[in-house]
């Protein structure tokens, strides 16, 4: 039984695009906190994942806060945010992660991590990204083994890369989406009542025609790519000025 469970990452531990109904966001970690707390009657739960924030600023601001709260569950998740950057490195990303994981794991948590799923099909302009997802993917697998954490390997499912469970702006789970990935969690945890059914694709649409992806393409360019690169050449972060959503551990109310 799990008394405590500290999530730490970037928007997509945040969780980005799960809308709450309240004006704020609630994502796969909150739901994979309220399938513990289900599963064993209970749970404190603290999330302090920032959006925007590379691998080392996690490790910099985050892993110490999450050492202090003495968590015996954890989630880290990062390195995505490092992929879109001219510095990336997939070593010294994954060397970082590990060291997350092994003080986690050596203070005596459970640790989850994942790896990142292919861009290719939700969004085709990140296609030279990929050979650095691939990378990073690789040297998660290698450090995971080395630490003592569990990886889910989302990158080995082509279910993960549906456009369907992504959102609008092409880089965040939509709410279907975050659903799946509290299911794989809560599978790899071992809780009762879950499968692996959070690996199986989704029913087979018809392709769509040029014109269509062409005119939903120039949509996402211009409602998302372009203000992304705005932000980026002005030095700026979704992450500027903001704290964490949940920075102290409380009680989960299942939902």
């Amino acid at each position: 039984m799990w008394r405590r469970y500290v999530a730490i990452g970037d928007s997509t531990t945040e969780g980005l695009d799960d809308p709450d109904g309240a004006g704020g966001y609630r994502g796969w970690a909150d739901r994979f906190a309220e399938a513990v707390a289900r599963a064993q009657g209970g749970l404190e739960y603290a999330n302090l994942a920032i959006r925007g924030r590379t691998t080392a600023r996690i490790l910099a601001e985050q892993l110490p806060a999450a050492l202090d709260l003495a968590p015996d569950l954890c989630t880290v998740v990062a390195g995505m945010n490092d992929v879109l950057r001219p510095s990336f490195d997939a070593t010294r990303i994954a060397a970082d992660v590990g060291t997350m994981q092994r003080a986690l794991v050596g203070q005596g948590a459970t640790v989850l991590t994942f790896t990142l799923p292919d861009p290719v099909p939700v969004m085709p302009l990140a296609r030279p990204l990929r050979g650095r997802i691939v990378a990073l993917n690789a040297a998660l697998r290698r450090i995971t083994a080395d630490t003592g954490a569990t990886l889910v390997d989302f990158a080995a499912h082509p279910v993960a890369s549906d456009p369907r469970l992504w959102s609008d702006d092409r880089l965040h789970a939509n709410s279907a989406g975050h659903e799946r990935i509290a299911a794989a969690l809560a599978y790899t945890a071992g809780l009762p009542g879950h499968d692996d059914s959070w690996t199986r694709p989704l029913d087979v649409l018809p392709r769509r025609r040029g014109h269509e992806m062409l005119r939903a393409e120039l949509a996402w360019t211009r409602r998302h790519l372009l203000p992304w690169l705005g932000r980026h050449l002005r030095g700026r972060s979704s992450g500027d000025d903001r704290v964490a959503k949940r920075p102290v551990p409380l009680p989960v109310e299942p939902a």
